[in-house]
């Protein structure tokens, strides 16, 4: 065999604060093999960024290696000196971090930041550099290589700046790529295009790469072999087809069983999470550090000593973690909740019909001094929400979800249409305007939990806060009393009720932004992305949160997501939404079952399954959504569109298409005609 272009040998990394020696990473070990990519997951916190910046020598001032190796090409990285890592640094080894923005200077122009490389790296000459910057631009399939040159990062979608960045991690010819969560702020849409690029660019040059994601499908789409971290360490390693195929730890198990499947839903068979939370470095327990979240745990066993990475019994190249390893039985079905009855929808409490929300534009230099224009954020949408019902709202970055969750809030007003909520219209009254009894009754939860609490109020104080303005409770001590009931409900100690954000996890936060929108009672909750931002384990803890809260109210959700499979998992019904428009809707089942209309398609072949016996079709939209300023003519999807040549003429570039119905409660806006639309291919199988 070939030797390892990367091997990390027993690793451990430790931060020495005024608090003493905090260790991060301990006892990691993981090689990445000459052409091969090597997918590393696990929860926020885990130490996978450690990792990699370790690898890169760029870990923080309080940061030091001080155990094992990290090796390239056979070459100690800690033995290098500086004029020796700025010679392998972007050059041998590059790496695209989760934020791209945090890599391009937001002062200089893209196409004098990719020439950088070439000229310090090769030292070749300016014309060969822009020559190959320009190469790399087309072979990232940005449009226009000569505008993205010109161009400032901020003038570039978030999709672009990616790619921008990994044309630049490409220039040198690298032969160890490191992705650091580089998928993680993008639309799913622009994740399978940037997904699709990697994989071809890193074909064509031979590079090997190191993957990082805590999304277990992006793995199984991208990489060869997968390393599993937990708290410090590597519990599972192997190739991606025998992990996938027959897990051997119980915290992959777990992570598994956290994710929704193709099989799965929130009736017949809901999410198991796993239960607890990752421990903090100095609190780890004593023996296996997943040992107090394991339902294969044995006292006396899995307590006693540090639990070293072993050879799985008559599978090659696999180790894990786990001293029961033979004697857990991994084939038996997930223990879950009883099958729960779904609930019964009861009549129509929100009502949208024709709304449309127009932001006027005035003139400016920006349009050459012209008239105003108007940016169509909202065009043209009704739907119903009934009592019980979740109703999902999906689509892309810019197609208008939340800007229509602001009006349902308030927070904006209607430019034209009706938005009723029982039985009365409120798409002309802002926020201030609107009695206590209806801002109470429609509730959101956002999407960024770090930014909903008051860091300078204690969790309880702020849920009272919230109980008090909306006129629940007769005196302090009933309200008190009601938010520790809250805190029962959304599953924290009541001992939290003192506890200021900062002291609280991502999940913990979340749950109190659930408390809270629940504290009005509210008949509506817009959930706006409620579960992005958080790991795999605690967004299924936070679904069946919701969903049982949700369940025993009655109430109706209206739940903004981009994430297909988290919207199988919990709607009733979906509306799909493009470029201010909704281009289908229907009962969830039908939404994804052929027919359906092309961008749906779409972003069905984007999801990411974590599951080996699925195959999918792969679609990968071309180029990005257009501007709400100004919006294609016709269909607003014919510009990316790959069934437009099926429509006869220049039907698609001319007219708005009809919205038809397909099947009953299940209507399309296409000008494909139904028998084509029905003839369509599954996209999962």
């Amino acid at each position: 065999m070939a030797d390892p272009i990367l091997e990390i040998d027993r690793l451990g990394i430790s931060f020495f604060t005024r608090g003493g020696e905090i260790p991060a990473v301990m006892d990691f070990s993981c090689r990445v093999m000459p052409g091969r990519a090597m997918g590393l997951v696990g929860e926020s916190g885990c130490g996978k960024s450690t990792v990699a910046l370790a690898i890169m020598r760029d870990l923080p001032g309080a940061g030091r290696i001080t155990s094992g190796a990290i090796r390239f090409e056979g070459r100690d990285m800690a033995s290098l000196s500086d004029a020796e890592l700025r010679a392998i640094r972007g050059s041998k080894i590059a790496m695209v971090y989760q934020e791209p923005m945090a890599s391009l200077n937001p002062t200089m122009l893209i196409g004098r930041q990719l020439m950088e490389v070439p000229l310090i790296h090769d030292k070749v000459s300016t014309d060969e550099a822009r020559v190959r910057a320009v190469d790399m631009v087309k072979a990232v399939r940005l449009p226009d290589p000569e505008r993205v040159m010109r161009a400032y990062p901020h003038q570039l979608s978030g999709g672009q700046q990616q790619r921008v960045v990994i044309a630049m991690a490409l220039l040198s010819n690298p032969k160890l790529l490191v992705l650091d969560e580089p998928t993680t702020a993008l639309d799913v849409t622009v994740e399978a295009g940037i997904v699709a690029l990697v994989k071809d660019l890193t074909a064509r040059t031979g590079a090997s790469s190191l993957f990082i994601s805590h999304n277990l499908g992006l793995i199984l789409e991208t990489c060869d072999e997968v390393t599993v971290m937990y708290s410090g360490e590597a519990v599972e390693t192997g190739a991606v087809s025998d992990v996938f195929g027959a897990v051997r730890h119980p915290y992959t198990q777990g992570l598994f069983r956290s994710m929704p499947m193709p099989g799965t839903n929130k009736n017949d068979n809901p999410l198991v999470p796993i239960p607890g939370q990752l421990p903090l470095p100095h609190q780890r327990p004593k023996g296996c550090n997943f040992g107090p979240r394991c339902e294969y745990f044995v006292e006396g066993l899995c307590d006693q000593d540090d639990v070293p990475m072993r050879d799985v019994a008559g599978a090659s190249g696999r180790q894990s973690r786990c001293l029961r390893v033979e004697a857990i039985d991994w084939a038996a079905p997930a223990r879950s909740a009883a099958r729960l009855e779904p609930v019964s929808i009861g009549p129509t409490v929100l009502d949208v019909a024709r709304l449309k929300k127009h932001y006027r534009v005035a003139a400016s230099a920006l349009f050459r001094k012209r008239e105003s224009r108007a940016v169509k954020a909202v065009e043209d949408i009704s739907f119903t929400a009934r009592e019980a019902e979740v109703l999902a709202i999906v689509g892309e970055s810019g197609c208008g979800k939340s800007t229509l969750a602001k009006v349902l809030l308030g927070l904006e007003t209607a430019s034209e249409g009706l938005v009723v909520f029982d039985h009365e219209a409120i798409q002309n009254q802002p926020v201030e305007n609107r009695a206590v009894k209806t801002i109470a009754s429609i509730q959101m939860i956002f999407q960024n939990p770090f930014d909903t609490l008051n860091p300078s109020y204690s969790v309880g104080s702020q849920i009272v806060r919230t109980l008090e303005r909306f006129r629940v409770g007769a005196n302090m001590s009933e309200r008190r009393d009601m938010m520790l009931r809250l805190l029962d409900l959304v599953k924290l100690p009541r001992a939290f009720a003192g506890r200021s954000p900062r002291q609280l996890s991502g999940g913990q936060k979340q749950r109190i932004g659930v408390a809270r929108a629940f504290a009005g009672r509210p008949r509506v909750i817009i959930a706006d992305e409620p579960m992005s931002a958080l790991d795999v384990s605690v967004q299924a803890a936070i679904s069946e949160l919701l969903m049982n809260l949700q369940r025993e109210s009655k109430t109706t959700m209206v739940f903004i997501s981009h994430d297909l499979s988290v919207v199988r998992y919990l709607a009733d019904r979906v509306a799909v939404m493009y470029l201010g428009h909704i281009v289908e809707m229907g009962a969830t089942e039908q939404i994804f079952t052929p027919p359906f209309h092309p961008y749906t398609e779409a972003l069905l072949s984007a999801i990411p399954i974590a599951d080996a016996r699925v195959k999918k079709r792969h679609v990968v939209l071309e180029g990005e959504i257009p501007s709400a300023l100004s919006p294609p003519k016709g269909c607003p999807f014919q510009t990316r569109c790959g069934h437009k040549r099926e429509v006869p003429g220049d039907l698609c570039e001319r007219a708005m298409p009809p919205n038809r119905t397909v099947a009953d409660g299940h209507t399309i806006l296409c000008h494909l005609p139904v028998e084509t639309l029905k003839r369509m291919e599954p996209v999962f199988a």
